[in-house]
């Protein structure tokens, strides 16, 4: 089985391999592969509006490519033996974190770049410490989408009453855009609030500790060296 859009493997190498390589690399050139470091590398002195657009863009096509590889995993669990899933989710989260070091090179000094990007960056904290595993959650709550956040939520509403969604899922995916709305500084109702006190993960409780209040650029490039770490 390969993943879709992906080049035929050499013939000597295992279905699981092949696998396993589909997901690391689905959706990936050799420019984006190499992308994450070159943007630290490659960062101006000074920006204009375009170039922290063009910037923003970069970043959010490289976060995509991640969230499709988390995708991509979740998908094809059932075809990888456990060991070869930990290995490939392992390999991910590392990924993970070293866009999450170049973000935060970026950032630093920048609050121009803090406004545009540090959201990103508390989606990805939240993606490493797997407080959140939703990975279209994950890349809604980056690029700052509230309403398609609250949308995604009312179809799971419905998904969940006619047997399309199982409830322990729907329960992991809400408390997941609950927080991520709350993060965003979305208005959330008195039973919602009460939702994600009564079912808050350890993980999602440390998460939210951890992220409490930030707003400042100090605070936000705090946050990598924080006390959330991946849990693999």
């Amino acid at each position: 089985m390969l993943v879709m859009g992906l080049k035929e493997p050499q013939a000597s190498r295992t279905t699981e391999v092949t696998l396993r390589d589909s997901i690391l690399y689905s959706g990936a050139t050799d420019t984006t592969k190499t992308t994450v470091g070159d943007l630290v590398l490659g960062r101006m002195a000074s920006r204009g509006k375009s170039e922290t657009g063009k910037l923003r863009q970069n970043m959010e096509e490289q976060l995509d490519r991640l969230m499709q590889q988390l995708q991509d995993l979740e998908e094809c669990r059932e075809e990888l033996d456990e060991e070869e899933y930990e290995e490939t989710k392992r390999e991910t989260l590392e990924q993970l974190n070293e866009f999450n070091d170049s973000l935060k090179k970026i950032l630093t000094g920048d609050m121009t770049l803090v406004d545009e990007l540090g959201g990103m960056q508390l989606a990805i904290q939240a993606a490493i410490s797997q407080a959140f595993k939703t990975p279209e959650v994950i890349r809604l709550f980056a690029k700052k989408q509230p309403g398609q956040l609250r949308t995604r939520l009312a179809e799971m509403d419905r998904d969940v009453i006619v047997g399309k969604l199982s409830r322990d899922m729907y329960m992991q995916q809400k408390m997941e855009i609950l927080t991520a709305l709350r993060k965003l500084g979305e208005k959330l109702t008195a039973e919602d609030e009460t939702f994600l006190t009564e079912n808050a993960t350890a993980t999602l409780s440390q998460f939210e500790k951890v992220t409490a209040n930030l707003g400042s650029e100090d605070k936000i490039l705090a946050l990598a060296s924080s006390g959330v770490k991946p849990k693999v």
